[in-house]
């Protein structure tokens, strides 16, 4: 047997095929499963984008655009300082690197690609 799809607008799995349109028993939403489909696709890309808005992806380069503090660190990243291949990565803090206090997660607000 199928998965069912979640409705879109109140997500729950109580749907069901009526013709050309998927009807949602909960909430009474119709739509066409078509763009069921696509809106999955587009949710799953995500993009990070840096203090200019340029996109960033896997194993950029970036330079640190203000001074940071680092908890437990007796200095701060310095501005200026480049790091390179970068990660990104789901959460509050999107970007995981390699920095020369150690490994950290950063902000892209904070960061200007190279």
């Amino acid at each position: 047997m199928t998965q069912p799809i979640a409705c879109p607008k109140c997500a729950m799995d109580n749907t069901y095929p009526d013709g050309e349109l998927l009807i949602c028993a909960d909430c009474g939403h119709e739509w066409p499963p078509a763009a069921a489909a696509a809106a999955t696709e587009t949710d799953s890309v995500r993009v990070v984008r840096d203090a200019n808005g340029s996109a960033l992806v896997d194993g950029d380069s970036v330079v640190l655009i203000k001074d940071l503090k680092v908890k437990g660190a007796s200095s701060p990243l310095k501005m200026g300082t480049k790091i390179r291949n970068i990660r990104i990565v789901d959460g509050d803090h999107e970007i995981d690197c390699k920095t020369e206090l150690g490994p950290m997660l950063l902000k892209a607000e904070f960061l200007k690609k190279v």
